[in-house]
């Protein structure tokens, strides 16, 4: 039976890796595949064994990281002792998380076992020397974005571009009006209760990031809504995870306090949904702006971390953007106000200019679906295909 040893340590690892566990049942050469690891729960539903709760390396930045550091170090000389023991994988597939999946490929590499890494570490645009941590570490590099095979290519490491796999998921033409729909009567709210201007809140999916930014995300809600008096504004927030919901109440309950006009509602997950429903978008910087991005929708990106973690990355950064949809284009076709520039007020001016101008927002849309057709494959498949191949070829060369 051939052994899959798969890690993702987010929750957009999870989302990534599920479609490729998925792909993987259909492929004859990994008929009966035992697949196990770290994952969240869409990859446990595809049938991963997560041997460790995938919680304990979801951090984000350096000073957060030094936190958990003595567990994710533990955690990582525990797994790479089962993997090089009685749980030996024929392949070895990291997703993201390349500061903990960087140091578990370059161990098992060295002892032999083959190994892929799925989504490229963003080198473009920061830290580009761990390039050649990656080419003692990794096998093969399997690329989200196109521009970043010709970069492997440079540096002598095979890659591969396999799509996005959200770009396959999500459909090239969104329907808000269904997607109200399916909201209000998750929420048990009546019908047409969402007529009007729909805002979609996302804070982030860590504890961190709901501790940082969500407040002026709040704040924000209460600004834009006193300066569009006399319309109907709501804003949806998607809890992205069960442990999020405690901080989000105890803010919005505050929030309602001060201002009890507001009309603002949590939703557990829906992400899509909420997205698709949405006329702008408040975000924070991550993986879920692609998410609003292949939606088409226009949006603002923010986000806050401590002053060290600030300044550390501003010091090993080169791009001038952070947000994926100004990365991808190039240039800045979305708002971004980080640190000392999220602020409500600034905030609540970029959605309002949004709102104010169809014809930016128009313009915006099209360049989304150009991108949207770019990064649209069978990214599950091929990711899949890779697995296969590579365990194929090791059998290959243990009977040649």
């Amino acid at each position: 039976m051939p052994k899959l040893a798969c890690v993702a340590g987010e929750p957009s690892g999870d989302l990534l890796a599920a479609p490729v566990l998925s792909a993987l049942k259909q492929i004859p050469d990994t008929s009966g595949l035992e697949v196990y690891g770290i994952g969240g729960p869409r990859m446990q539903a595809e049938g991963l064994r997560s041997d460790w709760p995938m919680e304990t390396l979801s951090v984000r930045g350096y000073v957060e990281a030094i936190k958990q550091l003595p567990a994710i170090l533990r955690l990582r000389k525990e797994l790479i002792h089962n993997l090089l023991g009685e749980d030996r994988p024929d392949v070895y597939l990291g997703v993201d998380a390349p500061d903990f999946n960087l140091g578990v490929e370059l161990a098992l590499r060295k002892a032999g076992i083959p190994t892929l890494h799925f989504v490229s570490p963003s080198i473009w645009a920061w830290r580009a020397g761990r390039i050649h941590k990656i080419k003692q570490a990794v096998e093969r590099m399997l690329c989200i974005f196109p521009f970043e095979t010709e970069i492997y290519e440079r540096a002598g490491i095979p890659a591969t571009y396999v799509g996005h796999p959200l770009a396959s998921e999500i459909p090239l033409e969104p329907k808000p009006a269904s997607a109200k729909q399916r909201i209000e009567k998750i929420l048990n709210l009546p019908t047409d209760a969402l007529n009007g201007i729909l805002v979609s809140v996302l804070p982030g999916s860590r504890v961190s990031e709901i501790e940082l930014i969500a407040p002026i995300f709040f704040e924000a809600m209460a600004e834009l809504t006193k300066r569009m008096q006399g319309q109907s504004l709501h804003f949806v927030i998607p809890v992205a995870t069960p442990r999020l919901r405690t901080p989000l109440e105890a803010l919005l309950k505050s929030t309602l306090e001060k201002n009890p006009d507001l009309h603002i509602y949590l939703i557990d997950g829906e992400a899509d949904a909420v997205l698709e429903a949405a006329n702008v978008v408040l975000i924070a910087s991550g993986t879920a702006t692609l998410q609003a991005a292949l939606w088409k929708k226009p949006m603002v990106i923010s986000y806050k971390v401590p002053w060290l973690t600030a300044q550390i990355m501003k010091r090993q950064g080169y791009l001038p953007y952070v947000g994926l949809p100004n990365i991808l284009c190039g240039e800045f076709v979305v708002p971004e106000l980080l640190q000392d520039d999220a602020t409500p007020s600034k905030l609540a001016d970029a959605l309002l200019d949004w709102l104010n101008n169809p014809d930016k927002v128009n313009q915006l849309k099209s360049r989304f679906a150009q991108m949207h057709e770019t990064l649209r494959r069978p990214t599950g498949l091929l990711v899949a295909q890779a697995v296969a191949q590579t365990i194929v070829a090791g059998k290959n060369r243990v009977n040649a």
